[in-house]
């Protein structure tokens, strides 16, 4: 097979991997050193960072041949898929030719597994070795780790690699077991601590090996299963306090060919992704918990007609209006449509006089969203209106625009 096809069979097989970002990467470049690239600034793959960069990485896998048989999984051992493997040669040239194009900043490699995890591994890791060692390469390498590869081969990864990711798979342990039980939970759970032990022994030690300086990351797939968004949250909010997760990517289950009878025929809706995202993002940066998002006493999925934290302020209107001269930062960030930097401004303004409604304004925050659950100087809203009425003025259903413009 030309290399070409490789390239059109491999980079297509590796699109069902969400966890593919570049944030909190050590900078480095090559200036000065001889070298050849960097990993700062914007660069087929376009992953974003927190601070909305756009970054162009290869985004391909090794091969798509596997010896296991997951039954969600487009290149499962029994998946009438067309296959191919590139050389670990290959990987290289390819990587080196497209930064060369100013194509990419990096390269995101991950793989099916031949022969065995620790075949696979080894081929990963002589990959990244032979981008930094030979090529001198100093752009962005994030490689997808083998759960029960050996630890050394693990260690060896964190040292040329700057972000390292092993997917859970699945958000409960049972879902694992039913849907792709060659696998294990506790060796993933295992080699994720063997990372997180790496991670903070170099960063503890100023003169420590270099160890994966962007952390580690992982991937669960929703809608395969039963599991509902309490029990995607909870697996998620565990992972990040037991493993100091960057990120942890959700990825809605698309139907595939043959596809066993234990899988849902429709994958579900993209919304509830996105709401995931949004509770995931309430979690790290806004103090709330899985109870608080999805409460126990229901069916524990999102609403996905409003975001979480609509919801949550409509569950606890007692809370609002808020007084934005007063408040504490921990729950003017409760305010629906107040963001972190929305916040932060607002405490800076209010330290040298009062706060208005037109400063709310000023700052283009969506007044029609914030102004029912804040008080100001010369606002306050009212406390009687129904809760679905308040609904309705806040989030307003979607409606189609007249093809025509009427």
């Amino acid at each position: 097979m030309e290399l070409t096809e490789k390239l059109a069979v491999l980079a297509d097989a590796a699109k069902y991997d969400a966890s593919c970002s570049s944030s909190g990467g050590a900078k480095r470049d090559s200036r000065g050193t001889g070298g050849i690239g960097s990993n700062e600034g914007s660069g087929i793959c376009h992953a974003y960072a927190p601070d909305g960069r756009c970054i162009s990485l290869l985004k391909i896998l090794l091969t798509n041949f596997c010896i296991y048989d997951c039954a969600y999984c487009i290149n499962r051992r029994s998946s009438n898929v067309r296959r191919a493997r590139f050389s670990v040669d290959e990987v290289v040239r390819l990587t080196m030719d497209f930064y060369r194009r100013n194509y990419i900043e990096g390269l995101f490699l991950s793989s099916g597994i031949i022969r065995s995890s620790d075949y696979t591994m080894e081929m990963l890791v002589e990959v990244a070795r032979r981008l930094r060692v030979e090529e001198r390469f100093r752009g962005y390498i994030h490689l997808k780790t083998i759960p029960d590869a050996s630890p050394e081969l693990l260690s060896a990864a964190g040292r040329w690699a700057d972000r390292l990711s092993i997917n859970v798979e699945l958000p409960t342990e049972g879902g694992l077991k039913a849907l792709a039980p060659e696998k294990d939970a506790q060796d993933i759970r295992r080699s994720m601590g063997r990372l997180r032990l790496g991670i903070d022994e170099a960063k503890a030690e100023k003169k420590a090996p270099r160890f994966a300086p962007a952390g580690q990351s992982t991937q669960m797939i929703v809608g395969a299963d039963p599991a509902s968004d309490r029990d995607v949250l909870e697996t998620s909010s565990t992972l990040y306090a037991s493993y100091g997760l960057k990120r942890v990517y959700f990825s809605a289950f698309s139907p595939i060919p043959d596809a066993s009878r234990a899988l849902p025929l429709r994958s579900p809706p993209l919304m509830r992704e996105h709401r995931l995202y949004q509770a995931d993002w309430l979690m790290r940066f806004y103090g709330f918990d899985v109870g608080e998002i999805a409460p126990a006493g229901n069916d524990g999925m999102l609403d996905l007609d409003i975001d979480p934290k609509l919801a949550w302020a409509l569950r606890h209107r007692e809370q609002f209006p808020v007084d934005l001269d007063s408040a504490p930062r921990e729950m003017l960030l409760r305010v629906p449509g107040l963001g972190v930097k929305t916040v932060r401004r607002l405490l800076a303004m209010r330290r040298h006089r009062h706060l208005r409604y037109a400063d709310l304004v000023k700052l283009g925050v969506s007044v029609s969203k914030v102004a029912p659950f804040v008080a100001t100087l010369d606002h306050r809203p009212r406390s009687d209106v129904d809760g679905a009425v308040l609904r309705a003025a806040v989030a307003p259903p979607p409606k189609q625009p007249d093809l025509f413009g009427h």
